[in-house]
């Protein structure tokens, strides 16, 4: 079963639920996601969160995975 790159984020936080409460949004901004594309501003909240990197949730704004030294310490 292929799940897209959301669809990991929120199995890995529990449920949408679960994922837009570590987010500090409403589980209908992470289903409205699910139709329209995750906002850029989201793409590095949900990798701390869930650990899908912004490459795989924003590929056209994080063409490449990012290097240690572009994580967070």
């Amino acid at each position: 079963m292929n799940l897209t790159p959301l669809e990991r984020a929120i199995l890995a936080a529990g449920s949408g639920k679960a994922l837009a409460g570590l987010l500090g949004v409403t589980p209908m901004a992470v289903s409205y996601w699910k139709v329209r594309g995750i906002p850029a501003h989201q793409a590095i909240a949900i990798e701390r969160a869930a650990g899908v990197s912004r490459h795989e949730l924003r590929p056209d704004i994080y063409p490449t995975e990012p290097t240690d030294d572009d994580l967070p310490a």
